[in-house]
Protein backbone atom coordinates (compact mmCIF):
# COMPACT_ATOMS: atom_id res chain seq x y z
CA UNK A 1 0.00 0.00 0.00
CA UNK A 2 2.57 2.56 0.88
CA UNK A 3 3.86 2.29 -2.86
CA UNK A 4 0.31 2.71 -4.42
CA UNK A 5 0.35 6.27 -5.57
CA UNK A 6 -3.03 6.50 -5.80
CA UNK A 7 -3.43 5.84 -2.21
CA UNK A 8 -0.17 8.48 -1.43
CA UNK A 9 -2.14 11.16 -3.61
CA UNK A 10 -5.72 11.01 -1.21
CA UNK A 11 -3.76 10.56 1.73
CA UNK A 12 -1.78 13.56 0.93
CA UNK A 13 -5.20 15.48 0.03
CA UNK A 14 -6.37 14.79 3.03
CA UNK A 15 -3.77 16.33 4.78
CA UNK A 16 -4.61 19.85 3.29
CA UNK A 17 -8.02 19.04 4.06
CA UNK A 18 -7.18 19.05 7.41
CA UNK A 19 -4.93 21.72 7.47
CA UNK A 20 -7.94 23.77 5.79
CA UNK A 21 -10.35 22.49 8.54
CA UNK A 22 -8.06 23.43 11.60
CA UNK A 23 -7.14 27.36 10.38
CA UNK A 24 -11.02 27.32 9.40
CA UNK A 25 -12.05 25.94 12.67
CA UNK A 26 -9.34 28.39 14.48
CA UNK A 27 -10.15 31.42 13.29
CA UNK A 28 -14.17 31.93 14.00
CA UNK A 29 -13.97 29.77 16.79
CA UNK A 30 -11.29 31.35 19.30
CA UNK A 31 -13.10 35.22 17.80
CA UNK A 32 -16.33 34.36 19.59
CA UNK A 33 -14.57 33.02 22.91
CA UNK A 34 -12.15 35.75 22.94
CA UNK A 35 -15.32 38.11 22.51
CA UNK A 36 -17.24 36.24 24.94
CA UNK A 37 -14.63 37.25 27.14
CA UNK A 38 -14.69 40.33 27.04
CA UNK A 39 -11.37 41.14 24.68
CA UNK A 40 -11.44 44.07 22.35
CA UNK A 41 -12.03 43.42 18.49
CA UNK A 42 -8.94 44.62 17.75
CA UNK A 43 -6.92 42.71 19.94
CA UNK A 44 -9.02 40.05 18.98
CA UNK A 45 -7.84 40.53 15.57
CA UNK A 46 -4.35 40.72 16.35
CA UNK A 47 -4.73 37.62 17.97
CA UNK A 48 -6.10 36.11 15.07
CA UNK A 49 -3.20 37.22 12.80
CA UNK A 50 -0.39 35.24 14.97
CA UNK A 51 -1.48 32.07 13.29
CA UNK A 52 0.17 33.85 9.84
CA UNK A 53 2.65 35.15 11.90
CA UNK A 54 4.21 31.81 12.39
CA UNK A 55 3.73 30.79 8.61
CA UNK A 56 6.01 33.79 7.77
CA UNK A 57 8.49 33.00 10.42
CA UNK A 58 8.73 28.86 9.51
CA UNK A 59 8.47 29.88 5.64
CA UNK A 60 12.60 30.17 5.03
CA UNK A 61 13.82 27.15 7.32
CA UNK A 62 11.24 24.63 5.68
CA UNK A 63 12.96 23.43 2.67
CA UNK A 64 16.02 22.60 4.27
CA UNK A 65 14.32 19.56 6.70
CA UNK A 66 12.42 18.56 3.90
CA UNK A 67 15.39 17.56 1.92
CA UNK A 68 17.81 16.06 4.93
CA UNK A 69 14.65 14.30 6.34
CA UNK A 70 12.40 13.71 2.95
CA UNK A 71 8.64 14.59 3.45
CA UNK A 72 6.69 12.16 5.56
CA UNK A 73 8.67 12.96 8.93
CA UNK A 74 8.39 16.93 7.93
CA UNK A 75 3.99 16.22 7.69
CA UNK A 76 4.20 13.86 10.79
CA UNK A 77 5.97 16.73 12.70
CA UNK A 78 2.99 19.20 11.39
CA UNK A 79 0.13 16.85 12.25
CA UNK A 80 1.46 16.11 15.62
CA UNK A 81 2.34 19.95 16.53
CA UNK A 82 -1.49 20.79 14.98
CA UNK A 83 -2.78 17.82 17.76
CA UNK A 84 -1.29 18.99 20.71
CA UNK A 85 -1.96 22.82 20.27
CA UNK A 86 -5.70 22.48 19.69
CA UNK A 87 -6.07 19.69 22.39
CA UNK A 88 -4.16 22.95 24.93
CA UNK A 89 -6.70 25.44 23.34
CA UNK A 90 -9.72 24.98 25.47
CA UNK A 91 -8.01 23.78 29.01
CA UNK A 92 -6.32 27.68 29.62
CA UNK A 93 -8.35 31.14 28.57
CA UNK A 94 -5.28 33.18 28.34
CA UNK A 95 -4.87 35.72 25.74
CA UNK A 96 -1.25 35.40 24.85
CA UNK A 97 -1.08 31.28 25.37
CA UNK A 98 -3.63 31.17 22.50
CA UNK A 99 -1.40 33.78 20.68
CA UNK A 100 1.72 31.49 20.73
CA UNK A 101 -0.13 28.40 20.18
CA UNK A 102 -1.81 29.65 16.85
CA UNK A 103 1.88 30.48 16.21
CA UNK A 104 2.52 27.05 16.51
CA UNK A 105 -0.62 25.86 14.33
CA UNK A 106 0.37 28.15 11.61
CA UNK A 107 4.41 26.32 12.02
CA UNK A 108 2.75 22.96 11.29
CA UNK A 109 0.14 24.01 8.59
CA UNK A 110 3.10 25.35 6.61
CA UNK A 111 5.42 22.18 7.16
CA UNK A 112 2.05 20.40 5.90
CA UNK A 113 1.29 22.75 3.02
CA UNK A 114 4.95 22.92 1.68
CA UNK A 115 5.74 19.35 1.80
CA UNK A 116 2.91 17.76 0.77
CA UNK A 117 2.33 20.17 -2.34
CA UNK A 118 5.52 19.41 -3.66
CA UNK A 119 5.34 15.60 -2.73
CA UNK A 120 2.05 15.60 -5.44
CA UNK A 121 4.05 18.25 -7.85
CA UNK A 122 7.18 16.37 -8.25
CA UNK A 123 4.81 12.73 -8.54
CA UNK A 124 2.37 13.68 -10.35
CA UNK A 125 2.78 12.75 -14.50
CA UNK A 126 2.95 16.26 -17.06
CA UNK A 127 -0.92 15.33 -18.43
CA UNK A 128 -2.48 14.76 -14.91
CA UNK A 129 -0.36 17.53 -12.48
CA UNK A 130 -2.69 20.46 -13.33
CA UNK A 131 -5.95 18.30 -11.99
CA UNK A 132 -4.31 16.92 -9.22
CA UNK A 133 -3.08 20.29 -7.90
CA UNK A 134 -6.73 21.55 -8.30
CA UNK A 135 -8.50 18.92 -6.65
CA UNK A 136 -5.78 19.38 -3.96
CA UNK A 137 -6.92 23.33 -3.67
CA UNK A 138 -10.42 22.42 -3.35
CA UNK A 139 -9.64 19.87 -0.39
CA UNK A 140 -8.37 23.13 0.74
CA UNK A 141 -11.49 25.01 0.19
CA UNK A 142 -13.62 22.45 1.30
CA UNK A 143 -11.64 21.62 4.96
CA UNK A 144 -11.58 26.08 5.52
CA UNK A 145 -15.14 26.08 4.49
CA UNK A 146 -16.37 22.92 7.19
CA UNK A 147 -14.54 24.67 9.82
CA UNK A 148 -16.82 27.87 10.56
CA UNK A 149 -19.26 25.48 11.25
CA UNK A 150 -18.25 23.47 14.19
CA UNK A 151 -18.92 27.05 16.48
CA UNK A 152 -22.35 26.19 16.98
CA UNK A 153 -20.70 23.23 18.94
CA UNK A 154 -19.44 25.63 21.04
CA UNK A 155 -22.86 26.19 22.63
CA UNK A 156 -22.62 22.31 23.42
CA UNK A 157 -19.40 21.93 24.79
CA UNK A 158 -16.58 24.02 24.71
CA UNK A 159 -14.24 21.11 23.52
CA UNK A 160 -15.94 19.84 20.99
CA UNK A 161 -14.24 21.78 17.82
CA UNK A 162 -11.11 21.00 19.26
CA UNK A 163 -11.50 17.23 19.66
CA UNK A 164 -13.00 16.41 16.07
CA UNK A 165 -9.75 18.65 15.02
CA UNK A 166 -7.51 16.57 17.38
CA UNK A 167 -8.90 13.30 15.66
CA UNK A 168 -8.74 14.14 12.59
CA UNK A 169 -5.05 15.22 13.06
CA UNK A 170 -4.66 11.90 14.51
CA UNK A 171 -6.82 9.80 11.82
CA UNK A 172 -4.39 11.45 9.54
CA UNK A 173 -1.59 11.05 11.37
CA UNK A 174 -1.91 7.10 11.30
CA UNK A 175 -2.65 7.00 7.60
CA UNK A 176 1.04 8.69 6.86
CA UNK A 177 2.43 5.98 8.82
CA UNK A 178 1.57 3.83 5.47
CA UNK A 179 3.19 6.16 3.02
CA UNK A 180 7.08 5.16 2.49
CA UNK A 181 9.18 8.21 2.94
CA UNK A 182 10.44 9.97 -0.16
CA UNK A 183 12.62 13.14 -0.85
CA UNK A 184 12.85 16.19 -2.88
CA UNK A 185 15.06 15.67 -6.55
CA UNK A 186 18.94 16.36 -5.09
CA UNK A 187 20.41 17.77 -7.97
CA UNK A 188 18.29 20.98 -7.58
CA UNK A 189 20.81 23.40 -5.18
CA UNK A 190 19.47 26.23 -2.88
CA UNK A 191 19.97 29.69 -4.44
CA UNK A 192 22.58 32.22 -2.89
CA UNK A 193 21.53 34.85 -0.97
CA UNK A 194 22.26 37.67 -3.58
CA UNK A 195 20.90 35.42 -6.67
CA UNK A 196 18.08 35.42 -4.42
CA UNK A 197 17.56 38.96 -3.54
CA UNK A 198 18.05 39.67 -7.76
CA UNK A 199 15.79 36.79 -8.41
CA UNK A 200 12.99 38.77 -6.20
CA UNK A 201 13.90 42.52 -7.91
CA UNK A 202 13.45 40.38 -11.29
CA UNK A 203 9.54 39.61 -10.05
CA UNK A 204 8.67 42.54 -8.75
CA UNK A 205 10.05 44.90 -11.75
CA UNK A 206 7.68 42.71 -13.71
CA UNK A 207 5.27 41.19 -12.37
CA UNK A 208 4.67 43.40 -9.11
CA UNK A 209 0.48 43.74 -9.59
CA UNK A 210 0.27 39.83 -9.96
CA UNK A 211 2.07 39.34 -6.53
CA UNK A 212 -1.19 41.71 -4.96
CA UNK A 213 -4.21 38.87 -5.62
CA UNK A 214 -2.57 36.73 -2.94
CA UNK A 215 -2.66 39.57 -0.17
CA UNK A 216 -6.06 40.05 -1.36
CA UNK A 217 -7.61 36.45 -0.78
CA UNK A 218 -5.67 36.30 2.53
CA UNK A 219 -6.86 40.01 4.06
CA UNK A 220 -10.24 38.86 2.50
CA UNK A 221 -10.30 35.51 3.90
CA UNK A 222 -8.78 36.06 7.40
CA UNK A 223 -10.82 39.52 7.88
CA UNK A 224 -14.39 37.42 7.16
CA UNK A 225 -13.18 34.53 9.49
CA UNK A 226 -11.32 36.21 12.04
CA UNK A 227 -13.24 39.34 12.74
CA UNK A 228 -16.67 38.88 11.08
CA UNK A 229 -17.95 37.02 13.63
CA UNK A 230 -17.17 39.39 15.93
CA UNK A 231 -18.67 42.07 13.88
CA UNK A 232 -22.13 39.76 13.80
CA UNK A 233 -22.01 39.54 17.53
CA UNK A 234 -21.91 43.18 18.25
CA UNK A 235 -24.25 44.17 15.25
CA UNK A 236 -26.89 41.33 16.28
CA UNK A 237 -26.67 39.08 13.12
CA UNK A 238 -27.34 35.70 14.07
CA UNK A 239 -23.96 33.74 15.33
CA UNK A 240 -25.27 30.27 13.50
CA UNK A 241 -26.05 32.12 10.42
CA UNK A 242 -23.05 33.45 10.34
CA UNK A 243 -20.71 30.48 10.94
CA UNK A 244 -23.12 28.14 9.67
CA UNK A 245 -24.29 29.40 6.40
CA UNK A 246 -22.70 33.05 5.41
CA UNK A 247 -18.80 32.04 5.60
CA UNK A 248 -19.52 28.61 4.41
CA UNK A 249 -21.38 30.15 1.37
CA UNK A 250 -18.56 32.84 0.83
CA UNK A 251 -16.04 29.20 0.28
CA UNK A 252 -18.13 27.26 -1.16
CA UNK A 253 -19.49 29.88 -3.78
CA UNK A 254 -16.03 30.13 -4.45
CA UNK A 255 -15.27 26.84 -5.36
CA UNK A 256 -17.77 26.49 -8.04
CA UNK A 257 -16.16 29.15 -10.22
CA UNK A 258 -13.08 28.23 -9.50
CA UNK A 259 -12.36 26.35 -13.47
CA UNK A 260 -14.56 28.67 -15.16
CA UNK A 261 -13.45 31.98 -13.80
CA UNK A 262 -10.02 29.86 -14.94
CA UNK A 263 -11.21 29.55 -18.59
CA UNK A 264 -12.44 33.44 -18.47
CA UNK A 265 -9.08 34.62 -17.87
CA UNK A 266 -7.47 32.33 -20.62
CA UNK A 267 -10.35 34.08 -23.08
CA UNK A 268 -10.35 37.91 -22.01
CA UNK A 269 -7.15 38.32 -19.81
CA UNK A 270 -5.92 37.93 -16.88
CA UNK A 271 -5.21 41.59 -16.49
CA UNK A 272 -8.49 42.21 -17.46
CA UNK A 273 -10.48 39.90 -15.51
CA UNK A 274 -8.49 40.71 -12.35
CA UNK A 275 -9.66 44.43 -12.56
CA UNK A 276 -13.01 43.20 -12.96
CA UNK A 277 -13.10 40.99 -9.91
CA UNK A 278 -11.43 43.34 -8.17
CA UNK A 279 -14.24 46.33 -8.70
CA UNK A 280 -17.22 44.28 -8.19
CA UNK A 281 -16.43 42.78 -5.38
CA UNK A 282 -15.60 45.98 -3.95
CA UNK A 283 -19.00 47.64 -4.77
CA UNK A 284 -20.87 44.78 -3.30
CA UNK A 285 -18.77 44.84 -0.22
CA UNK A 286 -19.98 48.54 0.14
CA UNK A 287 -23.57 47.69 -0.40
CA UNK A 288 -23.75 44.89 2.34
CA UNK A 289 -24.27 47.41 5.59
CA UNK A 290 -27.93 48.29 3.47
CA UNK A 291 -28.59 44.50 3.32
CA UNK A 292 -27.02 42.84 6.39
CA UNK A 293 -30.32 42.10 8.18
CA UNK A 294 -32.10 40.53 5.50
CA UNK A 295 -30.87 37.24 5.92
CA UNK A 296 -31.52 35.62 2.50
CA UNK A 297 -30.13 38.43 0.89
CA UNK A 298 -26.69 38.92 2.78
CA UNK A 299 -26.47 35.12 2.01
CA UNK A 300 -26.80 35.63 -1.65
CA UNK A 301 -24.26 38.36 -1.44
CA UNK A 302 -22.31 36.02 0.73
CA UNK A 303 -21.97 33.18 -2.04
CA UNK A 304 -22.15 35.54 -5.10
CA UNK A 305 -19.06 37.60 -3.91
CA UNK A 306 -17.38 34.01 -3.00
CA UNK A 307 -17.83 33.21 -6.49
CA UNK A 308 -16.12 36.44 -7.52
CA UNK A 309 -13.51 36.45 -5.28
CA UNK A 310 -12.58 33.12 -4.01
CA UNK A 311 -10.33 32.89 -7.01
CA UNK A 312 -7.94 35.71 -6.75
CA UNK A 313 -5.29 33.78 -5.54
CA UNK A 314 -5.24 31.04 -7.96
CA UNK A 315 -5.33 33.71 -10.69
CA UNK A 316 -2.84 35.82 -9.57
CA UNK A 317 -0.61 32.77 -10.01
CA UNK A 318 -1.32 32.58 -13.74
CA UNK A 319 -0.97 36.04 -14.71
CA UNK A 320 2.30 36.04 -12.17
CA UNK A 321 3.23 32.63 -14.61
CA UNK A 322 2.09 34.76 -17.88
CA UNK A 323 4.74 38.04 -16.76
CA UNK A 324 7.73 36.38 -15.58
CA UNK A 325 10.02 34.02 -17.21
CA UNK A 326 9.68 30.05 -16.08
CA UNK A 327 13.05 30.54 -13.67
CA UNK A 328 11.26 33.33 -11.96
CA UNK A 329 7.70 31.31 -11.44
CA UNK A 330 9.00 29.70 -8.64
CA UNK A 331 9.99 33.10 -6.75
CA UNK A 332 7.06 34.38 -7.45
CA UNK A 333 5.09 31.41 -6.10
CA UNK A 334 7.30 32.36 -2.76
CA UNK A 335 6.59 35.96 -2.33
CA UNK A 336 2.76 35.72 -3.22
CA UNK A 337 2.57 32.70 -0.39
CA UNK A 338 4.63 35.54 2.06
CA UNK A 339 2.15 38.49 0.72
CA UNK A 340 -0.81 36.08 1.42
CA UNK A 341 0.18 35.69 5.11
CA UNK A 342 0.67 39.41 5.29
CA UNK A 343 -2.80 39.81 4.38
CA UNK A 344 -3.68 37.28 6.35
CA UNK A 345 -2.24 39.16 9.12
CA UNK A 346 -3.28 42.49 8.52
CA UNK A 347 -6.82 42.16 7.41
CA UNK A 348 -7.98 41.01 11.11
CA UNK A 349 -5.94 43.82 12.70
CA UNK A 350 -7.52 46.93 10.93
CA UNK A 351 -10.49 44.81 10.96
CA UNK A 352 -11.03 44.90 14.80
CA UNK A 353 -10.04 48.56 15.15
CA UNK A 354 -12.49 49.68 12.39
CA UNK A 355 -14.95 47.63 14.51
CA UNK A 356 -13.92 49.33 17.09
CA UNK A 357 -13.63 52.80 15.74
CA UNK A 358 -16.65 52.89 13.05
CA UNK A 359 -19.16 50.32 13.96
CA UNK A 360 -21.87 49.50 11.51
CA UNK A 361 -20.21 48.61 7.90
CA UNK A 362 -16.23 48.02 9.73
CA UNK A 363 -15.50 44.60 7.91
CA UNK A 364 -17.56 45.47 4.89
CA UNK A 365 -15.53 49.06 4.42
CA UNK A 366 -12.82 47.30 4.98
CA UNK A 367 -12.62 44.76 2.52
CA UNK A 368 -14.06 47.29 0.02
CA UNK A 369 -11.48 49.40 0.58
CA UNK A 370 -8.60 47.52 0.26
CA UNK A 371 -10.12 45.66 -2.76
CA UNK A 372 -10.73 49.53 -4.30
CA UNK A 373 -6.66 50.30 -4.18
CA UNK A 374 -5.92 47.36 -5.38
CA UNK A 375 -7.93 47.85 -7.97
CA UNK A 376 -6.21 51.14 -9.01
CA UNK A 377 -2.98 50.07 -8.50
CA UNK A 378 -4.14 47.25 -11.17
CA UNK A 379 -5.23 50.08 -13.44
CA UNK A 380 -1.80 51.42 -13.11
CA UNK A 381 0.06 47.98 -13.69
CA UNK A 382 -2.22 47.88 -16.84
CA UNK A 383 -1.53 50.94 -18.48
CA UNK A 384 2.31 50.73 -17.79
CA UNK A 385 2.03 47.52 -19.70
CA UNK A 386 0.33 48.98 -22.52
CA UNK A 387 3.24 51.99 -22.75
CA UNK A 388 5.67 49.04 -22.12
CA UNK A 389 3.89 47.19 -24.97
CA UNK A 390 3.71 50.65 -27.22
CA UNK A 391 7.79 51.54 -26.55
CA UNK A 392 8.76 48.20 -28.00
CA UNK A 393 6.71 48.11 -30.83
CA UNK A 394 7.93 51.69 -31.78
CA UNK A 395 11.72 50.65 -31.18
CA UNK A 396 11.12 47.39 -33.44
CA UNK A 397 9.33 49.73 -36.42
CA UNK A 398 12.20 51.87 -36.24
CA UNK A 399 14.82 49.92 -36.01
CA UNK A 400 16.82 49.80 -39.55
CA UNK A 401 16.39 45.90 -39.78
CA UNK A 402 13.02 46.40 -40.32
Amino acid sequence: MENNPVFRYWVLVGMVLIAGFSQGMLLPVLAVMLEDAGIAPSANGLNAAALYIGIILVSPFIERPVRQYGYKPVILTGLLLVTISVMIFPLWHAFWLWFVLRMVVGVADNLIHFSTQVWISTTSSPEKRGRQLALYGLAFGLGFGLGPMTTRLLEVNTFLPFLISAAMSVLAFICMLFLRNEYPAREVETASRTGTYERYRKVIKLAWFALLPGFCYGYLEATLHGSYPVYAIRMGIDLHLTTVFLLPGFVFGSLVTQLPLGMMSDKFGRSRMLLWLMGSGAFLFLLMPLIEHQPVLLFSFFVVTGMILGSLFSLGIAYLADLVPPELLPTGTVMTAVLFAFGSMTGPVIGGFLIDIAGRGAVYYSISGMLTLAAGAGLIFHFQQKHAGSSRESRISSSPDY
